[in-house]
């Protein structure tokens, strides 16, 4: 929250002398406009509306366990939220009744990388890319990276990762995996090299992909929030300090000056 906010609340605190009722305000506008613009802060109604499409999934698989197509997708958005467990307990009917298409084979692979499974995961997943090579462009990489460098297999993870950089030129998240990798297997200088060319990528992408890649462009430069935090430490020291007084003292004086005046030798009313 920039200066320009605290100051606004402070304005709002002292004119409404409700400082909670303020900050509920602009807590509120100030994610309306963060939902139209850099898009930092969470997203509950985003949550409520998977929450509510889990539920119903559920719901239809207790009327209809034969559904193939809600056990699919209830077990995608169980991977989603890292239910790798429940996850594979879903969609495990789905493939053991014969449905090995991408997705499914996919979703099952990830789900059990996510459990503790990596062997099992791991061949699911080369089935998929036998099956259909690039699949989402190269998302098998993608997984394969993550839980890779999750086991501490920086070689595994750095071949992957860099089939994926190759298929994802713009890719922030692959090249800030990869330089993890590469740290993990003592490339220093070829790291920071790759954490350069994911903040590069960052800072020439379309805003979309900025706000989707944000937080990895942050882990690719970590000096850049910890330096807005920083500023915003000191200028929200600064308003309390120097500008809460001054607002005090004039919303003090503009009260005063509104306030009926009485003439001292006016005899009360009866």
């Amino acid at each position: 929250m920039g200066s320009s906010t605290w100051l606004l609340w402070i304005v709002l605190s002292a004119l409404t002398g409700s400082p909670l009722g303020s900050a509920v305000v602009l807590l509120v506008v100030w994610w309306v406009v963060d939902r139209f613009t850099v898009g930092i802060l969470p997203d509950p109604l985003r949550w409520v509306m998977r929450w509510r499409r889990e539920a119903h999934l559920e719901r239809v698989l207790a009327t209809n366990p034969h559904d193939g197509r809600a056990r699919l997708e209830l077990a995608g958005l169980l991977v989603e939220r890292a239910r790798y467990s429940r996850a594979l307990e879903v969609l495990k009917p789905n493939v053991e009744k014969g449905d090995h298409d991408a997705q499914t084979l996919f979703t099952m692979g990830v789900a059990c990388l996510g459990a503790g499974y990596p062997e099992q995961g791991e061949k699911l997943l080369t089935t998929v890319d036998e099956d259909a090579p690039g699949f989402r462009v190269n998302e098998v990489d993608l997984m394969r990276g993550r839980f890779r460098l999750a086991r501490g297999d920086f070689a595994g993870a750095r071949a992957a990762l860099e089939r994926l950089v190759q298929a994802r030129k713009g890719t922030v998240e692959g090249r800030v995996l990869l330089s993890r990798a590469l740290d993990g297997l003592g490339d220093d200088g070829a790291a920071a090299l790759m954490r350069d060319e994911a903040w590069g990528e960052y800072v020439v992408a379309p805003g979309f992909q900025r706000r989707k890649e944000r937080w990895w462009a942050w882990r690719a430069r970590p000096s850049r929030p910890v330096a807005w935090a920083l500023a915003g430490v000191v200028a929200l020291a600064l308003i309390v300090m120097v500008g809460l007084p001054r607002v005090r003292a004039w919303v003090e004086t503009r009260r005063a000056d509104d306030a009926p005046s009485v003439d001292p030798l006016r005899e009360p009313d009866e």
